[in-house]
């Protein structure tokens, strides 16, 4: 397929009077791996791909959801990303720590395949890493520590991410958002779940927020001029910030070192957009298991963790708080009720979504109604 054949599916047709739907998470999963496997992505590989993006928007992370399914499948037909790719651990065989070429496959392929690598590692050593080059943005970084956290490890991921972010006390584009993510497995309560980009927000909170015409909060960006905006525009013309100032800074520089420089991937300015029309991406990713039971019996190691989150939760509320929350109870919250209550897409996304289904032959249908 031509590339031009899948130029204007980000945004939907000017005019259309379409309004969004709701849908149950099954319908987009499906209507996601059926324009995937359209480009050529195998069925298992397309179903990897589908449940990140479908997971995040259930979560109520709708940056890194099905909204991001129009330029994975643009990439994909400029031949940009390998629908197939070859997934390979080179350098030294074995080991705790494993580095991994992504064959310039979908991000969450390719994440799925190293996490598997790093929990294998983990299982044999108690702990293991894997290090990731050659691959692309793989979505919402909790979807693989909670691969961990299901086998009852700890886990840690994170990206590099291309230039979208000033360092601190600079104007100009040098960091990445880089996201960092950390699940524990808990007995008695949910996991602990952290999931964070290393800017004050997610670049794709502001390019929704453009989408929509709607304004940003002052302090989560800066227009070319390094000057502070709350126009989601300028925002994207200029820079994100990161958070906490110098500490965000410092931190989404060493997450370019342990994914990018360490793996041998693109970083810092040599990474390029997602929206790049020309270039591969070449993003890379580290992942990390630890497995509890090499320290101390799991039974322990969970009645220490149910008793660490139990004096969290129990904490006095500040006045005006409902109550003290655990990282992540926001977002399985979410989970609980978006199961019930099915997802609902704004009208650019829904339109953006059914546009590329209709270049691709694939029917956006919804049987949340049904």
């Amino acid at each position: 397929m031509a590339e031009q054949e899948l130029t204007n599916v980000d945004r939907g047709t000017e005019g259309d009077a379409a309004s969004g739907k709701r849908f149950w998470a099954e319908d987009l999963i499906g209507f996601s791996v059926d324009v995937l496997r359209a480009l050529r992505v195998p069925e298992d590989a397309a179903h990897t791909v589908a449940r990140c993006l479908v997971e995040a928007d259930l979560k109520g992370v709708g940056s890194h959801g099905v909204v991001r399914l129009p330029v994975y499948a643009r990439r994909l037909a400029a031949g940009l990303v390998e629908p197939q790719p070859l997934l390979r651990v080179i350098g030294k065989p074995g080991g705790p720590l494993r580095l991994i070429d992504g064959g310039n496959g979908l991000g969450p392929v390719v994440g799925v395949f190293a996490m598997g690598q790093a929990i294998e590692a983990a299982k044999e050593y108690g702990i293991g890493a894997a290090v990731v080059r050659n691959s692309n943005h793989f979505g919402s970084a909790g979807y693989y520590v909670e691969r961990a956290v299901e086998k009852g490890l700890i886990g840690v991921a994170t990206s590099n991410a291309p230039p979208n972010m000033a360092p601190w006390g600079g104007k100009e584009r040098f960091l990445g958002t880089n996201p960092l993510a950390v699940g524990v497995p808990s007995r008695r309560w949910r996991p602990l779940l952290l999931d964070m980009a290393t800017s004050v927000v997610a670049r794709g909170k502001i390019i929704l927020a453009a989408e929509k015409g709607e304004p940003i909060p002052l302090g989560w960006a800066i227009d070319p001029e390094g000057h502070p905006t709350t126009d989601p525009r300028a925002a994207l013309l200029g820079a994100v910030l990161p958070f906490g100032g110098p500490k965000g800074s410092a931190i989404s520089l060493l997450l370019d070192v342990l994914s990018g420089v360490l793996s041998g991937a693109a970083y810092g300015r040599h990474l390029k957009t997602l929206e790049d029309p020309v270039n591969r991406q070449n993003l890379g990713h580290f992942f990390l298991a630890i497995d509890p039971e090499w320290l101390m019996p799991m039974d322990e190691f969970f009645d220490r963790i149910d008793d660490l989150i139990g004096q969290l939760r129990s904490s006095p509320p500040a006045p005006g708080v409902e109550r003290v929350l655990a990282p992540g109870e926001i977002e399985y919250d979410n989970l609980e009720r978006a199961k019930a209550n099915g997802i609902e897409l704004d009208e650019e996304v829904f339109r953006a979504l059914r546009d590329l289904g209709q270049e691709l032959g694939v029917e956006l249908r919804s049987t949340f109604d049904a």
